[in-house]
This record gives structure tokens, C-alpha cells and sequence, in this order.
């Protein structure tokens, strides 16, 4: 029905966006990673969408990028997994490390989502293992390297979200070390 919303952005909050097309203004709730890459207040931007309908209400979910906006809708037909729980999986890492860890089976990666315990992340795994597919070599490495430099900079206090939407911007970083100078100098600059 609706898949895609272009817009200029006129509020942005800690997880939604509000976007203003010929005077109406759409609430589009996202997760960390979309807010970090959408441009400033004024701008305009596309979004691929998915439109909520529950009987007691009616919510549109945006994402940056189209394979992000495919996961949330796979994660969202899993019995137990509703739209925030879904965009808290998106907010683990990029959609091919989150392929990964479902074929790989790895419940301990997922279960670093907000509202993601052990017999979800199970069933995410047993109900999308053969729905999602990755380019061969992909693995979970740098999954792993950002989920540790994620505790460590958690434990000297900084929020998580903003540790997450730092992490998830980095590119060539390979190595926790360097992983870890380059989350520090970035979260130094935005405080």
C-alpha cells in the first residue's frame, strides 16, 4: 500500500521524524542507525515505509535503506516480535550482521535488542533462518568486535543509543582497538 514517503524533514526526535509533505506533517517512527544518516531539519529526504494498522492504532515505520525496511517487516512476522521490538533488533548492528547471526544461530547476538530475551531470539532464528540470505563470506566478526566495544564504552558511561549510532557509521575500522579510538573521538566531538 504505502512503501516509500519523500518529504522535508521539520522535527526530528530520540526515535521518529516528522516529515512534511504538501502541508501534512507524518510521524515516522525509525531506529538509531536511519536518524544518524538522515540529513538536518529542512532537508528532504526519501524513506521506505511501512504502515502499521492494529485496531487501536495506526503507525508509519521509515528506514533509509530498502534492506532495512525488509527485515523489519521479517522480524515483525514473527509471533511474539511487534514494530519497537523489531526496530531494537535493527538497532544491534547493519541488516547483513543481523542476517548473519540468524543463519549462523547466534541467540546471543540478538539478545542484545531491547526487549529481546533468549526464547525470542530463538524463535527469530528458527522462523527467518530460511528467509534471509548474505553474500557468501559474511560472518558476524565485526558484530562481535562492536557488541564489546559497545559494553566497554557503556561502562564509562555513555548512552547506549548514542554508542550504537556511532558504531553503526563506521566503515573501515577493523580492529577493537581501532574501533574503540574512533567510537571515543567520535562521541568526544558530540558532547
Amino acid at each position: 500500500m504505502l512503501h516509500t514517503l519523500r518529504g522535508t524533514i521539520t522535527a526530528k526526535y530520540e526515535n521518529s521524524v516528522v516529515l512534511d509533505w504538501n502541508g501534512m506533517g507524518f510521524k515516522v517512527h525509525t531506529n538509531v542507525r536511519t536518524l544518524s544518516l538522515l540529513p538536518p531539519e529542512g532537508r528532504e529526504v526519501k524513506l521506505f515505509c511501512h504502515l502499521f494498522v492494529r485496531e487501536d492504532r495506526i503507525e508509519l515505520y521509515g528506514f533509509f535503506a530498502e534492506e532495512d525496511l525488509t527485515m523489519f517487516e521479517m522480524l515483525n512476522s514473527v509471533g511474539g516480535v511487534g514494530p519497537k521490538t523489531a526496530l531494537g533488533v535493527l538497532d544491534i548492528d547493519r541488516v547483513p550482521n543481523i542476517m548473519a547471526a540468524i543463519l549462523e544461530k547466534r541467540a546471543d547476538v540478538l539478545t542484545h535488542a531491547s526487549g529481546i530475551g533468549k526464547k525470542t531470539a530463538e524463535r527469530i532464528i528458527l522462523e527467518l533462518q530460511n528467509k534471509v540470505k548474505l553474500p557468501e563470506g559474511h560472518e558476524t566478526k565485526s558484530m562481535n568486535v562492536n557488541h564489546e566495544v559497545e559494553d566497554v564504552l557503556v561502562g564509562l558511561g555513555y548512552a547506549r543509543h548514542d554508542v550504537r549510532a556511532v558504531l553503526q557509521s563506521m566503515k573501515g575500522e577493523e580492529t577493537l582497538e581501532e574501533r574503540l579510538r574512533h567510537a571515543l573521538r567520535e562521541l568526544g566531538t558530540t558532547k
